[in-house]
């Protein structure tokens, strides 16, 4: 399996205040590092693609996107593939990255969401692909505001189908600490809720096939104890294996 896995990737700017001086710092920083290692180990092909590269390199055509058997989009915002440099600066028209997506799906391609503060819709809605094209792929109707539910007391996920290949063996899952509130589609398969919410969905779009992870792949809602889960590595491979082409 290929994959192209795109977000997961921040800088952080800090000013530093000692008494009467300051000074600033900054750090890059990758969130997903321990998961794509734990897919690289099932001899999934992954090329990775950190938010900032894609307002410069995402593909131009539906035909550069064919050659991944899915492609995960992972807490990067909408914006970030909509105002592209070439367009934002240059105002150059170019291909719509998230129409190529589409089309890409339409055809029979897999696409998988992993839920974050920037994905579906967002922190103060910034994610914002409740009104993008992505609403009709994917699986799920997203909230038109901030769609964050915080559980610093954690919360364990509960399987609503336990004999799909993906949650068969998930007898109990480890507490998460936050989700993207969503409401699963008509026609499509919630496998797994967490306060009586969709987090797991799967569904179709054209030929292609959608999957939804409301909550993170990695911290902070992914917690310690879901990063360490003996599950983790055999679930992603699994949501995988069932969205791809």
């Amino acid at each position: 399996m290929k994959i192209l896995f795109i977000g997961e990737s921040w800088h952080i700017h800090m000013i530093h205040s000692k008494g009467y001086d300051s000074f600033t710092s900054s750090k890059y920083e990758e969130g997903a590092d321990y998961l794509l290692s734990c897919l690289r180990q099932q001899n999934i092909t992954i090329d990775y693609m950190p938010a900032h590269i894609v307002q410069t390199r995402f593909p131009q055509t539906v035909e550069e996107l064919d050659i991944y058997d899915a492609i995960v989009i992972s807490d990067i915002g909408s914006n970030t593939f909509l105002l592209q440099n070439k367009t934002f600066y240059q105002m150059n028209i170019i291909p719509n990255a998230l129409a190529l997506i589409k089309e890409y799906v339409s055809n029979g391609g897999g696409l998988l969401m992993i839920g974050g503060y920037l994905s579906f819709t967002g922190i103060e809605a910034k994610a914002n692909y409740k009104n993008t094209l992505l609403a009709e792929v994917l699986p799920v109707e997203m909230l038109e505001h901030d769609d964050r539910v915080e559980i610093p007391e954690g919360c364990c996920p509960i399987n609503t189908e336990e004999q799909h290949i993906i949650t068969q063996d998930l007898t109990q899952w480890p507490p998460l600490l936050g989700y993207n509130k969503l409401r699963a589609k008509v026609n499509s398969i919630t496998l797994v809720k967490i306060n009586d919410d969709p987090l797991l969905v799967l569904g179709e779009y054209n030929k292609g096939k959608v999957g939804c992870f409301a909550s993170d792949c990695a911290p902070h809602w992914g917690s310690p104890q879901f990063m360490q889960w003996e599950h983790y590595k055999s679930f992603w491979c699994n949501v995988l294996q069932a969205i791809k082409k």
